[in-house]
């Protein structure tokens, strides 16, 4: 389980967040939408375009990275903003095809005052796994 903050805080920094989504530009060039998002978590989809094969046919492994990034950014940031990436690991399992849509789950297993661990799958719709990652933050506003 998560290590957290009271309630009233956490509230807080999710209305913070949710002001910043807005404002996001990778989020809107990619045209990702938030499904859930809650302390500690959060869900993202992305449509995947033609225009993301790489020269093999295959979506490349960034799109995949993207989305993984992505709820990484909003489940860390959700309990502790704002807390900036040091690290990023991604295992690339399978691919999905244009047309298709992924989704991208964050869910932090520690936020901590030095340090925050966060842990990424990216599946299809059918619930297949395209990818697992982690994710390591630091966060800047503890005193």
């Amino acid at each position: 389980m998560p290590e957290t903050r009271p309630p009233a805080k956490s509230e807080a920094t999710l209305a913070a967040l949710m002001e910043k989504m807005e404002n996001e530009p990778v989020a809107s060039f990619f045209k990702f939408k938030v499904l859930e998002l809650s302390p500690g978590y959060s869900k993202i989809s992305l449509k995947l375009k033609p225009d993301y094969l790489n020269f093999n046919g295959v979506v490349f492994g960034s799109i995949y990275m993207a989305a993984a990034d992505y709820a990484f950014s909003l489940a860390i940031n959700s309990l502790s903003l704002p807390s900036v990436a040091s690290q990023f690991n991604i295992y690339l399992l399978a691919a999905a095809e244009p047309g298709e849509e992924i989704i991208a789950e964050g869910r932090v297993l520690r936020s901590g005052r030095r340090i925050g661990i966060t842990e990424m799958t990216v599946t299809d719709h059918g619930g297949k796994i395209l990818a697992k990652a982690t994710g390591t933050t630091v966060p800047f506003n503890k005193g």
